[in-house]
């Protein structure tokens, strides 16, 4: 009686040796750029892919960084909505990231249209405007913290004592918190916006102004029917990203608004998504709470991003 293993051995060894075959060849043509890219894969992997992989795991974990992980299933994402200072969380950053996204963009698109051409003021201009976003981080937050402060020294109470107003405490009274955050994010956000708008406006050939031109078609109808179409790409780029930034902002309101008892600032004024993640991975050790809130947000972007997106592709064809 034949073995059936014996008549499947010469297939076997035909599939080893063509696979063997491709991947020769593969390597002798793809060699030097594996081994180029190969460091930086590992890097990735190690740094990256594993850590929001393991975060992953941790969310379905009671886990506090030092005890072995127990398994709990969705008890943190059920725990997590049930959570007001998750709402509160929730709502800071969702009117953080609508006005700085939308004034932002606005912002940055003005300034582009104004500062936009080759001449040397102009060019002085947007490196002003520029500047905010390259001095950025704790230097930005410095200069207005001292902008808002309280004391005598601050700038806005100054001028307000100056014209025979009471002086405002911006940064001690909860209804500032999220206003103060929001017109620092702006002042950040908006140099580097008309950067990007700028670019996207060279991108539009003058043949194209000069054709509407001639048509009878004033500055108004020009900018509507032909700048804005043709930046739409730039514009949902920069409203995308200008919402994930938003989405993320930390340091900003912890190093403006966090106290010794607790991080959110006055009855929780400037607490946000990611400041809340801080607080309970961080200050409170539940690491997998904190890693159920860093799921959660990275939903809210995949979703705020996808609708972008939509809507951006929505008239393509047109």
């Amino acid at each position: 009686m034949s073995n059936p293993s014996a008549t499947t051995n010469p297939a076997n060894s035909r599939a080893s040796q063509g696979l063997l075959a491709a991947s020769r060849k593969f390597f002798q043509k793809h060699g030097v750029a594996v081994a180029l890219v190969l460091p930086f894969l590992i890097l990735f992997l190690t740094f990256i892919i594993l850590p929001v992989i393991r975060s992953l795991y941790f969310s379905f974990t009671d886990y506090n960084g030092i005890r072995v992980p127990n398994w709990i299933g969705l008890e943190n994402y059920f725990s997590l909505f049930k959570e007001p200072r998750f709402y509160k969380a929730l709502s800071n950053t969702a009117i953080y990231m609508g006005f700085v996204s939308i004034i932002g963009t606005s912002m940055g698109l003005l300034l582009a249209l104004v500062f936009g051409s080759q001449s040397a003021l102009d060019q002085f201009f947007r490196a002003a405007f520029f500047l905010p976003s390259v001095a950025g981080g704790v230097g930005l937050i410095s200069v207005f913290k001292w902008i808002f402060s309280s004391e005598d020294y601050g700038l806005v109470n100054t001028i307000r004592q100056w014209l025979g107003l009471e002086t405002v405490r911006f940064l001690g009274d909860p209804n500032y918190a999220i206003p103060v955050l929001i017109t620092m994010a702006i002042w950040g956000v908006m140099g580097y916006n008309m950067i990007i708008f700028v670019a996207g406006l060279r991108s539009i050939s003058n043949e194209l102004y000069e054709a509407a031109a001639i048509d009878g078609a004033n500055p108004s109808q020009r900018f509507f029917k032909i700048t804005l179409p043709l930046l739409r790409p730039t514009i949902l780029y920069v409203l995308v990203t200008g919402m994930i930034g938003s989405f993320q902002v930390f340091y900003e309101p912890y190093v403006l608004f966090a106290q010794t008892s607790g991080v959110g600032g006055i009855l929780d004024s400037s607490l946000t998504l990611v400041v809340f993640l801080y607080e309970r991975g961080f200050h409170r050790f539940e690491m997998g709470l904190a890693s159920a809130i860093a799921w959660v947000l990275f939903l809210m972007l995949f979703v705020l991003t996808a609708i972008n997106l939509r809507l951006g592709r929505a008239n393509d064809i047109d």
